[in-house]
């Protein structure tokens, strides 16, 4: 067994990102104890003092590595301490590390993993302790291991198997520990049981080859009969030469111990064929006992649980406001795939699952550019249009006229010098939430069944929350966030656009009139890509009635639906939004009198109810995102309940007003 092998030893560290310095780099500090002194679960013991002398070839290239490959170095050791916990090291990451240090910045990745070489040890065999004495530090290595207690350290998972790592840790026994006394203990009859998943053909196999050592054994055990049947035939032989020359009493006394000879043997053979069957007997029981079981058997090494079951220990967690691994449903999954194995990171996985769920369900919000906020209040810089430069006539080279012009205007003429000024926008993210409650008797199985359902009850929620907004959203304080139709009224006293298209009542909406619509963003629709349609589902069905509309069965491999994008005017995308209201009906929005052509319908004095369809050039608005998807759980004592909140922050902001609102609206008109 080769002493020199590289042990490893993992633990967690924290994270500290520092601004960016005078060169413009930005860097992640990472820090924790890359070894301590507790004793793991494999009786392994590295005592704090042995760094002393171990860590000192090491300080001459203190190289800090990604996943023990010494082709990709991270970082630098800056700073160590050995101290009665362990070994305490401060590491930079360098920014120039791009995945390793998006991961290590992002919380991904939490785990040092050291590689030495053990010197000197000593190990009992009766106590199974090992405790190093004297080793070399090789490297020390950032891995994707979750974090865990103090540390993770466990040298056993450097060897292939228990045995092997038995063998290792046994060169280093004390012939001379004769105060113990323990070699001289007779051996322990122990037992080790390791569970692990066999497949039916694993299962034959073993099935086939405990069969054909017993056929082994029984062909070798009639060989060794046969032969002493042919021994004995040689005697019977012999004797009967011997018989003329002795006495019958001599050859009475041998026939009688060549008989008792073959009755040992015979004896001997049938024990040994009884322990075969029994043993191949046993065998078959236990197989047969793991194929009816129901419980799935796995080395705690290999795979783990599925996202599905990550996501119902989450939620299970949040309801019952237990941590992690305390709900039944997590003891479970550490008894079928390993000890300490819920782990925080869970959370921030089933986050932004849930998250992204909500996006998928998004129609409106996919059309806009997104920023990632920091705070729920940002202020972005505008450098406005600055107007045109002046033509210098050859005569004026040289006089103040040949500077051209200075202006800061924005209205497509000279102007008169007046200085250049940034302009500010205000994005602000406001907080959109859905509750769910549940009564304190709904024990854990009943809540596994209703998992699905909420969770994909408070996601559709948030979605069309989110896209209502975009759409629609009033700015208030009740409904903070200024949707589509309040931006494409810029007169609020007569709640009317610049240019506004109108459609009759009971005429259906064409082709014809969304192109008007488009012409009226006047410079900002030039581009059909960056403009798209929204439409409601009465303006949808018109649509199909007009040949002149491409649907997506036409321009695209994509099937027609209900919501999403229907087909293109003109290069321009249209899609179809349920959170766009039809035209009002008698009672509602308006008053509708008479049927057919002559219908006539009153409208309600707040336009928004009434539009239609909206042109938008896209590039003029934003979205803002404060943060990803977030659950809490609240006790409700005085109603025995439990309330579960999911919210998110969000907002919408226009961009500029230079050349219009950059959205056109179309409105039923009476």
């Amino acid at each position: 067994m080769n002493k020199n092998k590289v042990l490893y030893v993992n633990s967690t560290f924290a994270k500290q990102i520092t601004p960016e310095s005078t060169d413009g780099i930005q860097s992640v500090y990472i820090e924790g104890y890359a070894s301590t002194t507790d004793i793991d679960r494999m009786n392994d013991v590295i005592p704090s003092a042995v760094w002393e002398k171990g860590i000192s070839n090491y300080l001459k290239n203190p190289i800090i590595l990604s996943q023990h490959d010494h082709d990709d170095p991270i970082g630098r050791m800056v700073d160590y301490r050995i101290d009665s916990k362990g070994l305490w090291v401060k590491a930079r990451i360098s920014a120039a590390a791009d995945e390793v240090y998006g991961l290590v910045k992002d919380g991904v990745v939490t785990a040092f993993s050291v590689g030495f070489r053990v010197i000197d040890a000593a190990y009992d065999a009766a106590t199974e302790l090992f405790v190093i004495k004297e080793l070399e530090l090789v490297e020390i290595s950032v891995v994707s291991i979750p974090a865990n207690q103090n540390t993770l350290f466990s040298l056993s998972k450097a060897f292939s198997d228990a045995d092997e790592y038995k063998k290792f840790k046994s060169q280093f026994i004390t012939a001379d520990d004769s105060a113990k006394k323990l070699e001289n203990l007779p051996p322990v009859n122990l037992k080790s049981y390791k569970e692990v998943e066999m497949t039916e053909d694993q299962i034959k196999q073993m099935v086939a080859d405990a069969a054909a050592a017993a056929a082994l054994e029984t062909t070798k055990a009639l060989e060794a009969k046969q032969k002493a049947e042919a021994d004995a035939a040689e005697l019977d032989a012999r004797l009967k030469a011997i018989e003329i020359q002795t006495a019958e009493s001599g050859a009475e006394r041998l026939m009688a111990e060549i008989e008792k000879r073959f009755a040992d043997q015979a004896a001997s053979t049938k024990s040994m064929l009884d322990g075969l069957q029994g043993a191949i007997s046993e065998k078959a029981a236990e197989i047969e006992a793991i194929q009816k079981s129901k419980m799935t058997f796995v080395d705690g090494k290999q795979g783990g649980p599925s996202y599905k079951e990550k996501e119902n220990a989450v939620l299970l967690a949040n309801i019952s406001r237990k941590g992690l691994a305390d709900t039944k449903y997590a003891q479970d999954l550490i008894q079928k795939y390993g000890q300490h194995l819920p782990s925080a990171t869970w959370e921030l996985e089933v986050s932004l699952n849930m998250e992204e769920d909500v996006r998928r369900r998004l129609v409106v919000a996919p059309l806009f550019r997104t920023i990632d906020m920091k705070t729920n209040v940002m202020t972005i810089p505008l450098n406005p249009d600055a107007g045109l430069a002046a033509w210098v006539q050859n005569s004026d080279f040289g006089g103040t006229s040949s500077v051209g012009g200075s202006s800061a205007t924005t209205t497509g003429t000279v102007g008169s010098n007046s200085p250049h000024a940034i302009k500010e926008v205000t994005l602000n993210a406001y907080k959109v939430a859905t509750r769910e409650y549940l009564n304190y008797e709904e024990e854990e199985d009943s809540l596994i069944v209703l998992l699905p359902f909420i969770r994909d009850a408070m996601i559709r929620r948030i979605a069309r929350s989110i896209d209502r907004a975009y759409v629609q959203g009033s700015g208030s304080a009740s409904d903070p966030v200024k949707g589509l139709t309040r931006y494409a009224n810029v007169n609020t006293a007569t709640r009317t656009s610049v240019v506004t298209a109108a459609v009759a009542a009971n005429s259906p909406v064409t082709v014809a009139n969304l192109r008007a619509m488009r012409a009226g963003l006047g410079v900002l629709g030039l581009d059909p890509s960056e403009v798209t349609f929204i439409v409601n589902s009465e303006v949808y069905y018109n649509l199909l009635d007009d040949e002149k509309f491409q649907t997506m069965n036409q321009v695209g491999v994509q099937a027609t639906l209900l919501t999403g994008q229907i087909g293109q005017i003109g290069n321009s995308p249209v899609l179809v939004s349920g959170e766009l209201p039809v035209k009002p009906t008698a009672g509602k929005a308006g008053t509708v009198a008479g049927t057919g052509a002559s219908q006539t319908t009153t409208w309600a004095a707040d336009q928004d109810d009434v539009v239609g369809a909206l042109a938008i050039y896209t590039p003029n608005f934003v979205i803002g995102n404060q943060r990803g998807l977030r659950m809490d759980t609240q006790e409700l004592v005085e109603t025995q309940r439990r309330v579960m909140v999911a919210s998110m922050r969000t907002g919408f902001q226009q961009m500029s007003t230079a050349y219009g609102p950059g959205v056109v609206s179309l409105r039923y008109a009476s």
